[in-house]
């Protein structure tokens, strides 16, 4: 008993002294989407706070394509040892195991580090739409069942699963026209060929603002920083919606403890500085972050609400 307790605690001693040595050479830090989006510009925004705190490179490395999924199975498949990172999103790791086959299993192949950004949506229509709150929205929309369609950056896709949950709960139907991408699903929202979409505040602020877009609220329960004039469409509804897409960063599984921990404490450390969360802000983000086991539940929690939303709605995606 007493060699087994000293092999313990020889375990616990080398792993501490690991995470104190971590890193001493260049961290890779995968990207599954192409530069410059959201998930991209979180990612970078992170590992430049990583590199200044931790004195060595987080090195950016895009690898595109099917979804996400083949940046996130290079990661899930990496060597856990802290230097091959994750900019995870909600996109791949929440949502597509729930329409398709993935391979990798997000809840056991990859180790949560921590919750990066909260990517708010909000709705929005043409400017001459005849309503003037989200009320009265809902009510034109009723008032002629089909008549209308809502556009998407494509089938399956974080707003297409937005916009059903809205209208299950709005108890409203219109048809739904996928897009390749979020850009033409809002062009065609600006020039009335499409009815509403419900679009990341990233993507919809600027039109907004510029007054090519009329929108009635954001989906997140409270008001978010890029639209802080916005209120909540649960407030201007009167429905209990809330839904944002989620960032973060996360490892392969089997990372030391140790390593996981240092990082995910750095990372809340640079979030919480004023100058990251108006970094975070600019871009359309509102910054969030969490220990490695509140992402564990959480990772796990949104799998089984998509699961649900898309469930209900029967959404299927070509093979």
């Amino acid at each position: 008993m007493i060699r087994f307790t000293a092999f313990l605690a020889s375990l616990l001693f080398a792993g501490a002294v690991a995470a104190q040595a971590y890193p001493n050479r260049a961290v890779k830090v995968i990207v599954p989407w192409t530069p410059g989006q959201a998930t991209d510009i979180a990612g970078r925004v992170v590992a430049e706070r990583l590199q200044a705190a931790l004195g060595q490179p987080f090195v950016i490395e895009n690898k595109p394509g099917a979804g996400g999924a083949i940046g996130s199975d290079a990661v899930a498949k990496a060597s856990p040892d802290g230097y091959t990172l994750l900019a995870a999103s909600s996109g791949p790791l929440s949502i597509m195991p729930n329409l398709q086959k993935t391979p990798y299993d997000p809840l056991n192949d990859l180790a949560p580090i921590s919750l990066v950004a909260s990517t708010p949506f909000a709705l929005v229509v043409h400017p001459s739409f005849p309503a003037n709150n989200a009320k009265e929205f809902i009510a034109a929309i009723k008032a002629s069942p089909g008549k209308y369609a809502f556009s998407s950056s494509g089938t399956g896709a974080t707003a297409h699963l937005f916009t059903e949950l809205f209208n299950s709960m709005a108890q409203i139907e219109a048809r739904h026209v996928p897009y390749k991408g979020s850009a033409p699903a809002l062009t065609d929202v600006m020039n009335g060929q499409i009815t509403y979409t419900i679009e990341t505040v990233a993507a919809t602020a600027g039109h907004i603002k510029a007054g090519r877009l009329k929108t009635f609220g954001v989906s997140t329960a409270k008001r978010t920083g890029a639209l802080p004039d916005v209120p909540p469409l649960a407030e201007t509804a009167g429905i209990p919606y809330d839904a944002a897409a989620w960032i973060g960063y996360a490892a392969p599984a089997g990372t030391p403890r140790e390593i996981l921990a240092r990082l995910s404490a750095e990372i809340q450390k640079a979030l919480q500085a004023g100058a990251m969360k108006e970094r975070m802000v600019n871009i359309g983000l509102d910054p969030v972050w969490s220990t490695p086991e509140e992402m564990a539940a959480f990772m796990k929690r949104e799998q089984e609400r998509y699961g649900t939303i898309i469930r209900s709605a029967n959404i299927k995606v070509e093979p």
